[in-house]
Order: structure tokens, then C-alpha cells, then sequence
């Protein structure tokens, strides 16, 4: 599955690290696309090819 928008192919994400603005990390493990979408405005770092990991910087954060 794709995300609308986006070239990034969620099906082998498995988790999302979501860089926080103070330079701490929160890693989410992926239960289904809907998590991926309430992620908000940022870029993202697609490593899920390699291994299973999406990065997420948010808008003011990248």
C-alpha cells in the first residue's frame, strides 16, 4: 500500500521514529496506516527497504 501523495511504500514499514524538536526519539511500532497518517506535516527518511524503519522529522524540525 502506498500512502496517498507519496512515493513511500508502507508495506514493509514496521516501525516509525519520530524525531522530537529537543533531539530525543520516539520509536512507534506500525499496527496499520492509520498511525502513518496522523503523523502530521514533516519530512520522512525511508529506510524500510533496509530495515523496516520510517523517519519522521516534523515540520520545523528537519
Amino acid at each position: 500500500m502506498k500512502v496517498s501523495g507519496s512515493p513511500i511504500d508502507i508495506t514493509n514499514v514496521q516501525m516509525v521514529v519520530y524525531h522530537l524538536p529537543d533531539g530525543q526519539k520516539i520509536a512507534i511500532k506500525m499496527d496499520g496506516v492509520e498511525q502513518f497518517l496522523d503523523l502530521g506535516l514533516g519530512r520522512i527518511c525511508d529506510t524500510s527497504d533496509i530495515d523496516g524503519t520510517i523517519h519522521f522529522f516534523p515540520r520545523g524540525n528537519a
